[in-house]
């Protein structure tokens, strides 16, 4: 009867010694630092789709960070957060970025109540236009080239994903680097 009473002493010892060490490890975890600064790329919400500049500066990425899925640019050398005005609409969800050779242009995806659009954000004006409107079917996964010219996606216009590419002309001011901006385009004729 001894030896019971002692063994019940002891577990009742090593329930409250558990418990203590699980409350203290517990309350240790949410006491960690999380980091908020706005310079801090990891955060608590999801962080999804990412898509890299051609120059590798900047890192555009999907997010919920806003209550709705934005579109955020991160500037890696500057370690800081890129103000986008115009860019995200509270009414539409953004999705898939890609980003031009300096992050000038981004084309991406945005849904409203109705179909999705492919559209077309401009840095340099701080604007936005749908490069898909009067476009049939759904549309996925827009790529734009280094120089910001050329967009490719996936469209669903004939009951099946086909490819398309979409030039915006020979008139768009291109992205390209400014130490190449001086060099002759190989290939082109005297105007």
């Amino acid at each position: 009867m001894n030896r019971v009473i002692q063994r019940r002493t002891l577990l009742r010892w090593l329930g409250c010694f558990a418990s203590i060490l699980i409350t203290h490890v517990i309350t240790a975890c949410d006491q960690a630092p999380i980091p908020t600064a706005s310079v801090e790329l990891d955060s608590r919400n999801n962080d999804e789709q990412p898509a890299l500049s051609g120059n590798g500066r900047f890192l555009a990425f999907v997010s919920n960070r806003e209550g709705t899925r934005s579109i955020f640019i991160y500037d890696l050398k500057e370690r800081r957060y890129v103000y986008l005005p115009r860019l995200n609409r509270r009414d539409a969800i953004a999705e898939s970025p890609s980003l031009s050779y300096t992050g000038r242009y981004i084309a991406y995806i945005a849904s409203d109540s109705a179909r999705p659009e492919i559209e077309l954000y401009d840095r340099a004006t701080q604007r936005a236009q749908i490069l898909t409107m009067g476009y049939r079917g759904w549309f996925r996964n827009p790529k734009i080239s280094p120089d910001g010219r050329y967009i490719v996606f996936e469209t669903g216009a004939r009951g099946q994903w086909d490819i398309e590419v979409l030039d915006r002309g020979a008139n768009v001011e291109l992205d390209i680097p400014d130490f190449q901006r001086s060099r002759p385009i190989p290939n082109a004729s005297p105007p």
